[in-house]
């Protein structure tokens, strides 16, 4: 086991911790089954845990209950997104994972490609999409197949595969229905990996494999068939090369604590960044749990490991 990935801590060092889970957003239910994962973890553990369903009264039980630190284990908007980070620096409560810049600009697809570009780093081709016209330029510019995104969701909720113009305007109508701000990129062929980042340290890559046409919220979610590779079978020295590269992603973004980046592996070898995501999920079907059992870490001690870094001031 890596001893720098796990937790020192007594359980009662935590003091009274709230799982904040479930809210609002479009992966309200991922959500309520990695946050009761997480509760029962810490719970199992000896630590003073217990559950808040983030809803209209939060800030009432933000200021009512005694809680010395906050498990941030939403997805999506109103969670990842810099909003809960930010109340909870307003309230004076330390949060696991990245603080609120980080956070938002994680959560927006546009701008994280955008700052990974300046950079120099890897990221497919995209266009933004706000009108049929727009579509019509981007086939134009892009060709096919393209895939479409929400800017501003997580789980695969909202995205597309498209091969014609026509199913790329109906899949843009389809993902505005969850947000203004549409993406389309060029379409990677190839093998997906993700990359855990845990307190600092780079976990072993899971390559993934699907019969779908890409990793979707169902491949993610509710699928018996999908492929998890550990070890990811690229080469040792292919398998550094995508971890260095995205521990550059994570600080060109000010990810802290923990977060999980996607990739995809074209036909010449060549990466290409896709997304980070800051509070990733914890179910039994997640990518952050079995990156750390490779790692030597089980859920538990993940979990306790993750909330080790709030304890720690955050820079």
């Amino acid at each position: 086991m890596n001893d720098a990935l796990e937790s020192t801590l007594e359980p009662r060092a935590f003091g009274r911790v709230a799982v904040l889970y479930g809210g609002r957003s479009a992966e309200r239910e991922v959500s309520l089954k990695s946050g009761g994962m997480v509760l029962k973890a810490l719970q199992d553990a000896g630590v003073d845990a217990f559950g808040i369903d983030v809803g209209d009264d939060l800030l009432q039980r933000l200021l009512s209950e005694k809680i010395d630190r906050a498990f941030i284990i939403l997805h999506g908007r109103g969670g990842e997104d810099g909003s809960m980070q930010g109340l909870l620096e307003v309230a004076g409560i330390p949060y696991t994972g990245s603080g609120v810049l980080a956070s938002a600009l994680a959560m927006d697809k546009l701008r994280t490609k955008r700052v990974w570009l300046s950079l120099g780093l890897p990221t497919p081709a995209y266009a933004v999409l706000a009108s049929e016209d727009d579509c019509r330029r981007a086939a134009t510019e892009l060709g096919f197949p393209l895939i479409v995104k929400p800017a501003h969701e997580g789980s695969s909720i909202g995205m597309a595969k498209v091969d014609g113009v026509e199913a790329l305007i109906a899949a843009w109508r389809s993902a505005a229905e969850y947000d203004s701000q549409v993406l389309v990129e060029q379409w990677i062929s190839g093998p997906e990996f993700t990359v855990a980042t845990l307190r600092g340290q780079v976990l072993p890559a899971i390559g993934l494999g699907t019969p779908h046409s890409f990793y979707d919220y169902d491949a993610k979610y509710l699928a018996s068939d999908t492929q998890y590779r550990i070890p990811c079978g690229l080469a040792p020295e292919k398998e550094r090369e995508l971890q260095d590269l995205c521990a550059r992603a994570c600080e060109a973004l000010g990810i802290q604590g923990w977060g999980r980046t996607d990739v995809m592996q074209d036909a010449e070898g060549r990466f290409w960044l896709l997304e980070v995501n800051t509070a990733p999920g914890m179910t039994d079907h997640s990518l952050v749990p079995m990156a750390a059992r490779a790692a030597g870490l089980d859920f538990q001690q993940l979990v306790l490991a993750i909330l080790a870094d709030s304890v720690e001031a955050r820079g």
